[in-house]
């Protein structure tokens, strides 16, 4: 081999190696690299599959709530209705005694009759009883219509049956007789 020849193989060895050093630190930090992400990946999956058990879970908490919201919405309503059995109980008690008067008897029943308003009240529902008032269709309902000249036309006249609202929606228009 001719000098020159010698001069670059001998050059040419030390940086084969140091390349195969850059190679082998490259690939390590490359390695690296690649272990980082796997655990990154790795713990995103995770945190995904503890989200989705906790969104199920949630899910089954709201569904059970709201079952149980259903089947118990009415107990408060209930529970003030049985006050006014309680109070037709001791008044049928009473109207079969012997000492019992249609006087007593119709003032327990008005009685009664004031304690059921007032439990329907206090739950939102109101009675309709338009009297003289001016006919509404939306909240009445015309059963006949009868001449008065001494009396305003298209107002109620008599009211059959009570009509009631609950929370200001109609639940049952009342029946009225209405001034032609």
């Amino acid at each position: 081999m001719t000098k020159k020849k010698e001069q670059k193989t001998q050059k040419s060895v030390p940086n084969k190696a140091k390349e195969e050093l850059e190679d082998n630190s490259k690939i390590e930090d490359l390695e690296s690299q690649l272990q980082e992400a796997q655990q990154s990946a790795k713990d995103n999956w995770d945190k995904l599959l503890r989200s989705q058990a906790e969104m199920e879970n949630l899910k089954r908490r709201t569904t059970k709530d709201l079952e149980n919201a259903h089947k118990f919405a009415l107990d408060g309503f209930v529970k003030a209705l049985l006050e006014v059995s309680d109070s037709l109980t001791m008044g049928i008690k009473s109207a079969k005694d012997e000492k019992a008067t249609i006087e007593t008897t119709t003032e327990g029943l008005e009685l009664t009759m004031k304690v059921f308003n007032s439990t329907l009240e206090k739950f939102g529902v109101e009675s309709i009883n338009p009297v003289d008032e001016k006919f509404d269709p939306e909240l009445h309902e015309a059963v006949t219509m009868l001449p008065m000249p001494d009396k305003k036309s298209n107002t109620v006249l008599e009211v059959i049956q009570t009509g009631f609202t609950l929370n200001g929606r109609l639940v049952r228009p009342a029946l009225v007789i209405v001034v032609q």
